[in-house]
């Protein structure tokens, strides 16, 4: 059986493009793969952040995977730093990157521009990213567009690795997904739909009350022509829509735009609304019986044993291979 993994920051509540690009996807590969899905808590230090949010963010990430449907009989859920291997492998890797591939990746480019400080971890954390992958010898994982230079990264990293030293790492592949790989802004609709967006309407929280979710979508963005039809270039906003609405009905976009023919926005927006309700609604009603019990620590805490299970042999492999401490006879 093959091996996926995958991490999320716990960086704020997840949006809806989270889940629909990303979380739903998991659900359905845990009974084809061995699954590690691992919340990246050291990956959200590389800026500021408050200890009790964090702690807050990294409990109820947990809750909003498993809610979302993730088995812990079928896929391993953990937090990354209770799992020691990740921050030792990521040095290593670290050890041999370089400064200029680095340099490139676009996100430092976005979070460190115009700013006095910035965090060495912020220019560093794709070798951290990059051990987070390889030491479960992963086949797939699945990311958004704007990880795919991440993973690149990652898959020269573990090839200059094996080349240099030993045959120790497997070179992962992208999964990408087809439809919901992108949901932009409700208000911005030509950037992509993030937690961190300033402006609350531009995202819809996956624990939106359903009045809060209708009142978002209403003030969505779209243009004044009035006929829904999908077309990213010219109708980005009504596109971005249309792409919701498909991915959380299983609906094609042919079929919503036959279904709106010839009715205005407003009941193409209340039909959006209505399906993005239908959709959370039993999510976060699991989520809110997970939160506080003591089931969610017993998953994370035999997730971490599994974890770590797998992780240390690939550490012990690695650093066998470039010659770091003892060999024990």
């Amino acid at each position: 059986m093959q091996t996926i993994f995958s991490g999320i920051q716990p960086s704020g509540t997840l949006t809806l493009g989270n889940y629909l690009g990303a979380i739903r996807q998991f659900v359905e590969l845990q009974d084809e793969y061995q699954c590690y899905f691992c919340i990246v808590d050291e990956h959200a230090i590389t800026v500021p952040q408050d200890r009790l949010e964090l702690r807050k963010n990294i409990r109820s990430l947990a809750a909003l995977y498993l809610a979302s449907g993730l088995d812990p009989k079928k896929a391993t859920l953990f937090i990354q730093s209770e799992v020691p291997a990740h921050t030792q492998l990521g040095w290593m890797l670290q050890s041999i990157s370089y400064v200029g591939e680095l340099e490139r990746m676009t996100q430092y480019k976005d979070k460190s521009t115009g700013k006095e400080a910035v965090s060495s971890a912020l220019l560093t954390y794709p070798a951290l990213m990059a051990a987070d992958i390889l030491l479960y010898q992963a086949n797939l994982v699945p990311v958004g567009d704007d990880q795919k230079q991440h993973m690149e990264l990652t898959r020269d990293l573990a090839q200059r690795f094996n080349n240099r030293f030993n045959d120790i790492f497997t070179i992962p592949e992208i999964r990408i997904p087809e439809v919901g790989a992108r949901i932009m802004s409700l208000q911005e609709p030509t950037k992509k739909m993030s937690k961190s967006d300033e402006n609350q309407r531009g995202f819809i929280s996956m624990l939106d009350e359903p009045k809060q979710i209708e009142k978002k979508i209403k003030s969505a963005v779209t243009d004044s022509e009035g006929i829904v039809k999908y077309d990213k270039e010219n109708k980005p906003g009504v596109s971005n829509l249309l792409t919701i609405y498909s991915s959380c009905t299983g609906e094609s976009i042919e079929e919503l735009e036959k279904k709106y023919e010839g009715k205005g926005y407003g009941d193409f927006k209340q039909g959006v609304a209505d399906a993005v309700v239908n959709l959370l609604e039993p999510i976060q009603e699991r989520y809110k019986a997970l939160i506080d019990s003591p089931e969610l620590d017993t998953i994370l805490d035999e997730g971490a044993d599994r974890a770590s299970a797998i992780a240390n042999k690939t550490v012990a492999k690695a650093k066998k291979a470039m010659g770091l401490g003892r060999v024990k006879k």
